[in-house]
């Protein structure tokens, strides 16, 4: 019985912090909600109690059950020398890097981390950012999640403007927001990296960009800039869009009938390393030889793809230093120090998977 009525109350109180049931809304009758969890009356009075009970939900007399205002006040405690870290994925090959630089600066100052992951997905964000608040931490150092689509949870965001808490993003921002950020001039990056293939002689060029992160959205405009300053050949461009939930199999699968033509792509920009690694496998898998069939290159500098056989050709990520800039601008504004947001300049890293185009 226990078990059912816990399943009851989580699945509403979810249902709250969600958004699905907003503030002042009706909720569903209690024979409507024994029926929709097929459980007794006594199970759902005992869930929604307690959701009364901690301020989720009021009763209105003869008037039905509704959604209480549960937002608190999650001004920092000031005896709290946590800083919460908000990442799309903990074991991505960047964030390590990042957050080891963040822990070496506020470590000094006495600071401790509280580390979360969204897995790009808005509704683990939420989940995330509402746990962070709870625990009322001192700062927030925060990656967007799907930062090229409208977010859901602008809610709690504005609740964290209102209760002041000192908020920095890293490698993309909500444009509606006005935090400062510290990210990577990823357009500039990826236009540099095209033109250095067309240097080579790659005309026909794939490239492969993820499109629910401004970082791809970016990278995908800089790779279209570098045709539109070449209009003799932008004829010869490919794209290849995908969002974060898309399986590999269905991106290579792409990828394949791009390499089936005639007039083949000489060389294929990838949205990440993480990305050309795999792609690189693949290609390897089909005997195509890299770089002599096509060239590969990537995003971000792995330091993997430095070890990798070709070598990966790239572009420079400064992540630990992305850390200890974040760490340092974290405290400024503990500080209650003016900061300005910082855009870094990436460099071209070249390897041996990107060789100039064989001559017919």
């Amino acid at each position: 019985m226990e078990k059912k009525y816990l399943t009851v109350k989580e699945k509403l109180k979810d249902s709250i912090l969600s958004g699905t049931y907003k503030i002042h809304d009706k909720l569903p009758t209690e024979t409507e909600l024994i029926e929709k969890f097929n459980v007794s009356r006594y199970t759902v009075r005992r869930a929604v109690g307690e959701l009364e009970d901690e301020h989720f939900i009021y009763r209105i007399q003869g008037g039905g059950m509704f959604v209480q205002d549960w937002h608190k006040n999650w001004t920092p405690a000031k005896e709290r020398k946590i800083i919460g870290i908000i990442t799309t994925h903990i074991a991505d090959y960047i964030f390590p890097n990042i957050i080891s630089g963040i822990d070496r600066v506020i470590s000094e100052k006495g600071y401790s981390l509280l580390i979360s992951n969204t897995h790009n997905n808005h509704d683990k964000e939420r989940k995330s950012l509402i746990s962070m608040l709870d625990s009322r931490v001192a700062a927030l150092i925060i990656e967007p999640t799907q930062s090229a689509l409208e977010n859901p949870n602008m809610d709690l965001y504005h609740e964290i403007e209102a209760n002041e808490i000192p908020t920095i993003f890293i490698n993309a921002v909500y444009p509606n927001l006005k935090f400062p950020a510290i990210t990577t001039d990823d357009k500039v990056a990826e236009k540099k990296l095209i033109e250095f293939l067309f240097g080579l002689g790659h005309e026909s060029i794939l490239g492969i960009f993820q499109v629910d992160d401004i970082q791809g959205i970016h990278r995908m405009n800089g790779f279209v800039e570098a045709y539109q300053s070449r209009p003799e050949i932008s004829f010869k461009s490919n794209l290849i869009i995908y969002q974060s939930g898309e399986p590999l199999a269905n991106i290579l699968a792409k990828m394949d009938l791009y390499l089936k033509l005639a007039d083949r792509p000489t060389a294929i920009a990838c949205y990440n390393d993480q990305l050309a690694i795999e792609v690189m496998d693949h290609l390897k898998s089909k005997q195509v030889h890299i770089p002599g069939d096509v060239s590969v290159v990537g995003f971000d500098d792995y330091q993997m793809s430095r070890f990798i056989n070709p070598s990966l050709t790239t572009v420079s990520h400064q992540k630990e230093k992305m850390g200890e800039d974040a760490g340092k601008m974290v405290l400024a504004l503990l500080a209650k120090e003016k900061v300005s947001s910082i855009e870094y300049e990436a460099s071209l890293v070249k390897r041996h998977s990107a060789k100039p185009v064989a001559k017919s």
